[in-house]
């Protein structure tokens, strides 16, 4: 138990910083911890030259054959994030009977199943609690806390950029472009901030949540994806009226017709506790057959936030190094269930027109709806300004397939200037 359990860390970015420095803050308490101490005997890096103050030169290395052909490497560390070489590596790790911690949601969302058959191959363990959600544990209650549960639903805020600007939308009355600017400069969204904003990073780790919970293979390819990046001030105003929030949610439920995964902004009730969740925090709403309804809610990103997910399956990994058990825990998906088209998924919309200011129009748009199998739960007049008024509708529950036809028709409408936007509704 005395003798070090080494890790090699594959990137020294914003979260192998965090997870370095919490090595070295938790060193004393390691044995204690984990059962033995961790140490790090090698970081990759693509340059072993570049200055890295408060880092150990001598563990730099830009050679991956020095960690992996090291017998002494217990459990490598990927942090480099991206497919390639990521995967690679991954993979060689694991055939050489060597443990893996990843944080990397775009690969898990995609190549996930193949790497965890591969590790199970070679009874070794592969992590990824931070590649959902930063700090919040959702992965591990998910496969170990909740496992006697049916669970039926996940949704979540799982993307701290987007509401953030939502957040700033909302309580500062912004536009969306000007909220972008403000999360930019404060650093919470990238250069370029598509992933964010177009929702494919919330749809990577949609991905990932619902192939544990539901057991059964979902893939990113199989998420239907949709980004804030049409949503204005008006509608998050017309929203408060109607009592509710806008947010950016990922949503995956397990149904008799099969699985829906979704990322999409959705308009929810200003009394779920989602609704509350601000800023760049992130929040996961869990309901199972047993359990009812949970929420884990905590910051989504950051280098220590981050970093304390990836230590956390450190930590857990050397346990099972100890015990001898790495492997314990494997693939979940064990079912084979369908995932159902975006145009099979029923939901509930708020559909915003600008039309002509004249008698006749709102029958001529309830008609046409109605034509297509759309009921109308509830209609705002809102101004009118001349030749144009808005009107809003809030229709009943809908196959998307339905609502695509209706505004397909209205869009042609010489009454209709503008169909302005169409959200769903929780």
């Amino acid at each position: 138990m005395n003798k070090p359990i080494r890790i090699a860390l594959l990137g020294l970015g914003t979260v192998g910083s965090g997870v370095y420095k919490l090595i070295h803050r938790r060193a004393q308490e390691m044995p204690q911890i984990a059962g033995a101490p961790i140490e790090i005997s090698h970081i990759l890096v693509r340059n072993t030259a570049k200055e890295r103050p408060g880092v150990d030169s001598s563990l730099l290395t830009d050679n991956w054959a020095d960690i992996v052909n090291d017998p002494e490497v217990s459990i490598v560390v990927e942090l480099m994030g991206g497919m390639e070489p990521a995967h690679t590596y991954i993979a060689e790790a694991l055939k050489a009977g060597k443990n893996v911690v990843t944080a990397n949601k775009d690969l898990i969302a995609m190549h996930g199943g193949d790497l965890l058959d591969l590790a199970a191959e070679h009874q070794c363990d592969l992590q990824f609690e931070a590649s959902v959600a930063g700090a919040i544990p959702i992965i591990r209650p998910l496969k170990q806390c909740l496992a006697g549960n049916e669970i039926s639903e996940i949704m979540g805020i799982v993307n701290g950029t987007t509401n953030y600007i939502l957040t700033r939308m909302t309580q500062d009355n912004m536009e969306f472009a000007d909220a972008l600017a403000m999360a930019t400069e404060l650093g919470y969204a990238e250069a370029d901030p598509t992933a964010d904003i177009e929702g494919y990073d919330a749809g990577r780790k949609v991905a990932i949540m619902a192939s544990i919970a539901f057991h059964s293979r979902v893939t990113f390819d199989d998420v239907y994806t949709e980004g804030i990046t049409k949503i204005q001030s008006t509608d998050i105003r017309y929203a408060r009226e109607l009592g509710k929030a806008i947010k950016l949610l990922g949503v995956a439920c397990n149904t008799e017709e099969g699985i829906e995964v979704r990322v999409h902004p959705m308009l929810i009730p200003a009394s779920h506790p989602l609704a509350t969740v601000n800023d760049a925090f992130n929040a996961v709403f869990v309901h199972g057959d047993a359990l009812d309804d949970a929420m884990f809610m905590g910051r989504g990103a950051g280098e220590l936030p981050t970093a304390s997910a990836v230590m956390g399956d450190i930590i857990d990994t050397a346990r099972n190094l100890l015990m001898g058990c790495t492997g314990r825990i494997g693939c979940t998906c064990y079912k084979n269930v369908p995932v159902k088209s975006i145009d099979d998924i029923r939901s509930k919309y708020y559909i915003r027109l600008n039309v002509e200011n004249r008698m006749g129009v709102l029958a001529g748009v309830s008609g046409v709806l109605g034509n297509n199998g759309v009921s109308i739960s509830q209609v705002l007049q809102k101004q009118a300004a001349g030749d144009s008024a808005e009107l809003v509708v809030i229709t009943d529950t809908v196959r998307e397939r339905h609502i695509r036809d209706a505004l397909l028709i209205l869009e042609n409408m010489s009454m209709v200037h503008e169909v302005s936007s169409v959200i769903r509704v929780y």
